[in-house]
C-alpha cells in the first residue's frame, strides 16, 4: 500500500530540500526521499553540498586560513607564536562537526515544515492515475505516490580515464576533504573551483601543491584581468600552476601516484605525489533514478531534459538544480527549487540566470556576476570599465589584507551595470550588492551615489562604481 503525497521530491540537496520546504510551506502536503548516510548510516540530508562539497571545504578553508595567518601575518600584529603545529584528526573533526550541525538542521526545518522524510534512494517505478509512483530503496523500503515529482539527485564528480577514485591516493572531492595527515607532496588535475580550494587547503599546511590544468589559461570563465591577478598571487604563495597540459598516463601505487603529462611545449613530464585531487568537473547523478520506467527523457550527456521552467517532457515532473542544465551552483538549485514548488502552486517563480553570483573560496577570494569583459568585446558591446584597488581601501590596509580589485562593467550609452568582478578579502560578501543592483538594473551611477560605511570594504565597490567615469575620490 502506498502513501500519497501531493509533492514527492527526490534528493536533499540545497535544490531538493529548499524545494519541498516551500512546496510545504505553500500548503501542499510533501515528501523528501534522500540517501545520505552520516559516519553511523543515519540521515545526512544536505547533498554533496553539505556532506563533502560547499560546508566542509569552507570549513577546512577557515582552520587552514588560521594556521597560515598564525605562521606568517601574526607577527605584523605584534603577536607572537613559537612551535607552531596543526593537528589534522581535530581540524578533520571540527569539520565533521559543522557538517552534523548542517545535517541536523536540515532534518529539523523539515520538521518544522511539516515535511514527511524518508531515508533512503528514491526511483520511479510507475505512472499511476493523475501521477507516479516512486519506490524507496533502503532500511525501511517504502512505495509513495504523487501528482507531482521533483527531481534533485545533483551530480557525481568526473572521473579521470584509467584513474578511478580509490579516495585514497586518487581522490575526489570527497577524498580531499579527509586526507589523515599532510602530504609533503600533492598533484591535482584541474584549475577550476575544487582544485585551487583544496589545493590552497593543503598547500597553506605544509604540502608542495602542483596543479595540472588542460586549457592554456587559467580561470578561463573568469574576467581575465581577474584571473591574471589571481594566477599571479596563487604562484607568489607557493602553488606551481602547469596550464596546456594533457595527462597521458596515471599510475598510483600504494603511497604515491605517478602522472605523466605533456606540457604546453609538448615536452614529457612526470609528477610523482602522494595523493591526487582530480577535480575536472562534475557529471549528472541519474544511475538509479529509473527514467526509462516513466519515459522521462535524458539528454546525451546524462542530464535530466528540462525547458526554462525545469519541466521535463513528462506532465508534472520538474527537475533542478546539478542534474539540469546551467551552472552547477548550490545558490542556483535553491532559486530552481523555490521556483518549481511556486510554479505548481500557480505562481510564477523567477530565476535569473544573469545574475547568479559565482565564488571560489581561496585566499584571496575570487567573485564575481553578470558578463566578463571578454564576453562583452567578443558580442560587440560597447562598455565602460571601472577599477579601483584594495591597496587604496582603509578597512583592507587595518586589516593587512590589499591583495586584488573590484572591478566594474556598464553600458557605454545607458550605464547599467554589465558586470562586476572581485578579487580581494571577503568578495564573496562584498558580490551580494552587486546582484542586487544588476537585478533591479541598476546603473554605475547608482552605485556611485550611494553612501558607504566608512571604513569598509565596500567602499572599494563603490569607487569601482566611480571608476567608470574616472571620478575615484581615493585613488
Amino acid at each position: 500500500m502506498s502513501t500519497a503525497f501531493d509533492v514527492i521530491v527526490i534528493g536533499a540537496g540545497p535544490g531538493g530540500y529548499i524545494a519541498a520546504i516551500r512546496a510545504a510551506q505553500l500548503g501542499f502536503n510533501t515528501a523528501c526521499i534522500d540517501e545520505w548516510k552520516n559516519d553511523k548510516g543515519g540521515p545526512a540530508p544536505g547533498g554533496t553540498c553539505t556532506n563533502v562539497g560547499c560546508i566542509p571545504s569552507k570549513a577546512l578553508l577557515q582552520s587552514s586560513e588560521n594556521f597560515d595567518q598564525a605562521g606568517h601575518h601574526f607577527s605584523d600584529h605584534g603577536i607572537g607564536l613559537s612551535n607552531l603545529t596543526i593537528d589534522v584528526a581535530k581540524m578533520l573533526g571540527r569539520k565533521n562537526t559543522v557538517v552534523k550541525q548542517n545535517n541536523d538542521g536540515i532534518l529539523y526545518l523539515f520538521k518544522k515544515n511539516k515535511v514527511a522524510f524518508f531515508h533512503g534512494r528514491g526511483s520511479f517505478t510507475k505512472a499511476v492515475d493523475g501521477g507516479y509512483e516512486v519506490a524507496v530503496a533502503g532500511d525501511k523500503p517504502d512505495v509513495l505516490t504523487a501528482k507531482h515529482v521533483i527531481i534533485a539527485t545533483g551530480s557525481n564528480p568526473r572521473a579521470l580515464p584509467g584513474a578511478a577514485f580509490d579516495e585514497e591516493t586518487i581522490l575526489s572531492n570527497d577524498g580531499a576533504l579527509r586526507i589523515p595527515a599532510v602530504p609533503k607532496t600533492l598533484g591535482v588535475i584541474g584549475s577550476g573551483v575544487i582544485g585551487l580550494e583544496m589545493g590552497s587547503v593543503w598547500r597553506r599546511l605544509g604540502a608542495e601543491v602542483t596543479v595540472l590544468e588542460a586549457l592554456p589559461v587559467f580561470l578561463g570563465a573568469v574576467d581575465e584581468q581577474i584571473a591574471k591577478e589571481a594566477h599571479k598571487v596563487f604562484v607568489k604563495q607557493g602553488l606551481k600552476i602547469n596550464l596546456g597540459v594533457k595527462i597521458t598516463e596515471v599510475r598510483a601505487g600504494k603511497k604515491a601516484v605517478s602522472v605523466s603529462y605533456t606540457d604546453e611545449a609538448g615536452a614529457e613530464q612526470k609528477l610523482e605525489c602522494e595523493k591526487l585531487i582530480v577535480s575536472i568537473g562534475r557529471v549528472p547523478n541519474t544511475t538509479g533514478l529509473n527514467a526509462e520506467a516513466v519515459g522521462l527523457k535524458l539528454d546525451e550527456r546524462g542530464f535530466v531534459a528540462v525547458d526554462d521552467d525545469c519541466k521535463t517532457n513528462l506532465a508534472n515532473v520538474w527537475a533542478v538544480g546539478d542534474v539540469v542544465r546551467g551552472p552547477m551552483l548550490a545558490h542556483k538549485a535553491e532559486e530552481e527549487g523555490v521556483a518549481v514548488a511556486e510554479r505548481i502552486a500557480g505562481q510564477h517563480g523567477h530565476v535569473n540566470f544573469n545574475t547568479v553570483p559565482w565564488v571560489i573560496y581561496t585566499s584571496p577570494e575570487i567573485a564575481w556576476v553578470g558578463q566578463t569583459e571578454q564576453q562583452l568585446k567578443a558580442s560587440g558591446r560597447a562598455y565602460k570599465a571601472g577599477v579601483f584597488p584594495f591597496m587604496a581601501n582603509g578597512r583592507a590596509r587595518a586589516l593587512g589584507d590589499t591583495t586584488g580589485m573590484v572591478k566594474f562593467l556598464a553600458d557605454a550609452r545607458t550605464d547599467e551595470i554589465l558586470g562586476v568582478h572581485i578579487i580581494g578579502p571577503m568578495a564573496s560578501e562584498l558580490i551580494a550588492e552587486s546582484v542586487v543592483a544588476m537585478e533591479f538594473k541598476a546603473s554605475s551611477e547608482d552605485i556611485a551615489r550611494i553612501c558607504h560605511a566608512h571604513p569598509s570594504l565596500s567602499e572599494a565597490t563603490k569607487e569601482a562604481a566611480l571608476a567608470i567615469d574616472k571620478r575615484t575620490l581615493n585613488f
